[in-house]
């Protein structure tokens, strides 16, 4: 029997009950069905990832559904991001079976969001999309950066958010802030406080490319893996390479054959110019 998929209110009353939820961001479908398989609890898949495949991919996960800061509106005379924009990719999600919208937009945006019952999941901490106001470095490490978290936090409650991501804050304040707050905090670098540990499969996996964040914790070395696999991939494309120009690809088992007779009658009947 398939396990039923979570709502809302059942990663509430998980949060209420003080369990801790296990949370990944994958984005691809080999990721979402391992993830099911493996029995996570949450994973967020960017817009441009999602489809109804991962969501039967991901099963019984609960799915938070990215939707990108400033990827909607136009421009050059066009309407600018608004809420709409935001309201309509996450209708458009929500048909697929997406569960919650990641939103780092502005208050307004998410507000209307809210006020529209979409489930919506805002970002304090250190926030990728508005980066270069803090630089890459925790946040909230003085007495006045925590205050302005918690008032961060409280602000989006007050207009309906169901969660935040919690990025790289130190410890205590993350266990603080997710213990004071009926919002569901997805700690990524904030401690073992939060309400869910959320990490990218590729640094569990092992494969991250460039900077690797000290909050990541990786569990297999899928890069060693995926390098012999593309030396193996090099390697077959250079005798497939060879083998055509030496001619021995195609060999006969790699061709459709024609009868003798059809063939002669074919031949005899196009050289004589007959249509």
């Amino acid at each position: 029997m398939t396990k039923k998929r979570p709502l809302v209110a059942d990663i509430r009353a998980r949060k209420a009950a003080g369990e801790k939820l296990s949370m990944l961001y994958v984005s691809t479908l080999e990721e979402a069905t391992a993830a099911d398989a493996a029995g996570i609890d949450m994973l967020s898949i960017e817009g441009r990832f999602f489809s109804s495949e991962m969501r039967e991919a991901a099963g019984s996960c609960f799915v938070q559904v990215g939707l990108p800061y400033g990827a909607y509106g136009t421009f050059q005379g066009k309407h600018l991001v608004a809420a709409d924009d935001y309201m309509a990719a996450a209708y458009h999600y929500a048909l697929m079976g997406a569960d919650c919208f990641y939103c780092a937009a502005s208050y307004d945006i998410q507000k209307a969001m809210c006020d529209n019952h979409i489930p919506i999941v805002a970002h304090v901490g250190l926030i990728p999309s508005y980066v270069t106001w803090t630089g890459y470095r925790a946040v909230g490490k003085t007495v006045e950066e925590a205050k302005a978290l918690w008032r961060h936090v409280k602000h989006l409650e007050v207009i309906g958010c169901f969660g935040a991501e919690l990025e790289v804050v130190p410890d205590r304040v993350g266990e603080w802030i997710s213990k004071h707050t009926t919002m569901i905090m997805l700690g990524m670098g904030a401690g073992p406080g939060a309400d869910a540990q959320y990490l990218f499969a590729e640094d569990v996996l092992g494969y991250t490319r460039g900077h690797r964040p000290r909050h990541a914790k990786t569990y297999r070395n899928f890069a060693e893996e995926y390098e012999r696999l593309q030396a193996d991939r090099v390697a077959a494309f250079q005798e497939f390479k060879n083998d055509v120009g030496c001619g021995a690809y195609p060999q006969p088992q790699h061709c459709v054959p024609i009868n003798d007779d059809v063939f002669e009658t074919f031949v005899r009947s196009a050289e004589s110019g007959a249509s």
